[in-house]
């Protein structure tokens, strides 16, 4: 889409309606994609990693894991207008994006990644109205904030909207 604002991977950005966000790449990683439809507000993180707690003693970039970048995205929303209580959340990606030995932890980083992810908006109280997570297959998403329509693309797949 022409004019989307791009967020890259460990990133996210903040924008109001009509603005449209863009992230590419979403294998394992996951998109979360926030709205609040009364303001007109909307922002899109692209996380990389489920949560920061073995590197607390680092400097560490927030907008990489799951559990620091959505409570920052969320506060970046607020001074930008949004209210808490009427954000909503699409989320996509979290794949297994590699075949690898039985019992290994890292086939399971997309998991890990959509369950971090829900359990981080559970604790900011937004509800998950749609998602398109899993499989084994990349992902790119456009999120209208003029619509609050999540669109997901993939590779010789349909394109869908939530």
């Amino acid at each position: 889409m022409r004019n989307a604002l791009i967020v890259g991977i460990s990133d996210y950005k903040v924008a109001k309606n009509p603005q449209v966000l863009a992230t590419y790449a979403l294998g394992s990683c996951v998109g979360i994609c926030l709205y609040d439809a009364g303001s007109g507000v909307g922002g899109l993180s692209h996380i990389m990693l489920p949560d920061s707690a073995q590197f607390a003693r680092q400097e560490i970039n927030r907008m990489k894991f799951a559990d620091t970048a959505l409570a920052d995205l969320v506060a970046e929303m607020e001074k930008m207008g949004a209210q808490r209580r009427r954000i909503k959340a699409k989320i996509a990606g979290g794949a297994r994006m590699f075949q690898v030995q039985e019992g290994s932890s890292i086939g399971s980083i997309g998991e890990r990644n959509v369950a971090s992810v829900k359990h981080a908006l559970g604790v900011l109280r937004i509800p998950v109205l749609a998602e398109d997570t899993g499989s084994n297959y990349g992902r790119t998403v456009f999120f209208s904030l003029e619509t609050g329509i999540m669109r997901v693309q993939a590779l010789s797949r349909e394109v869908r909207e939530y």
